[in-house]
């Protein structure tokens, strides 16, 4: 790890992020207003950046971000692992049937689904393959498998996605929806579950992208306010 950089008793996958993301000149655990920042870019210049990674939920950043953008710019880093290979002392490591996508970010926004409105603020999601580091716990659930994950390793980076404003966020849906669409509509036309589809609508219509015209049985009707 370059010097300079401390850790905090931070995981692996965040101190990976952190060393990917520094640059000579850097500051980094810097105190701000009662929080403390991962990465300061240009500290105390007018050009200053203020660098967040964020391997957990959203719901955390709240007052962090009502405290910090109405004064600095700010850049979210968020990772989602599109592949995991489960690392267990018991036995051997196995790649993860599971999966994860960009729309996965879904989840985290609807905690703040308005926070991208906020000119100061700009959001990176690292899609990347990861080693999950588990031990097995008794007192877990079956349903959870019975292992406990303890840290997370970044393998690759396989692509970052830039969110500068609520229209990248709008930009997952299909462009090819017709004026008035249901999530059943956006499901069909993209490789968007039914459930992330619903949780899109929810952060659009939040920010004032969308707008419900009709409910029906088949769900909520909504057209998009910028057409």
């Amino acid at each position: 790890m370059e010097p300079g950089i401390g850790t905090l008793n931070e995981g692996s996958l965040h101190a990976s992020l952190k060393r990917h993301y520094a640059r000579p000149g850097d500051s980094f655990e810097v105190p701000r207003h009662g929080f403390v920042i991962d990465i300061v870019r240009h500290e105390d210049l007018p050009s200053e950046e203020l660098i967040e990674i964020q391997t957990g939920s959203f719901g955390a950043l709240g007052n962090k971000l009502d405290r910090l953008l109405s004064d600095h710019r700010m850049l979210l880093v968020h990772p989602i692992a599109i592949s995991t290979i489960l690392d267990r002392a018991d036995r051997s490591a196995r790649r993860s049937p599971k999966r994860g996508s960009i729309y996965q970010l879904l989840d985290e926004l609807v905690s703040l689904p308005t926070m991208l409105d906020h000119p100061n603020l700009e959001l990176d999601v690292v899609l990347h393959s990861e080693i999950k580091k588990q031990i097995h716990d008794p007192n877990l659930r079956r349903r959870r498998g019975g292992y406990r994950t303890v840290d997370r390793h970044l393998e690759e980076i396989v692509e970052v996605r830039r969110f500068r404003s609520i229209d990248d966020v709008a930009a997952l849906a299909p462009d090819d929806l017709p004026r008035e669409f249901t999530t059943a509509d956006i499901s069909e036309r993209s490789d968007m579950s039914r459930d992330a589809a619903q949780k899109l609508c929810y952060c659009l219509r939040a920010a004032g992208v969308y707008e419900v015209v009709n409910r029906t049985k088949a769900g909520h009707v909504h057209v998009d306010t910028r057409r």
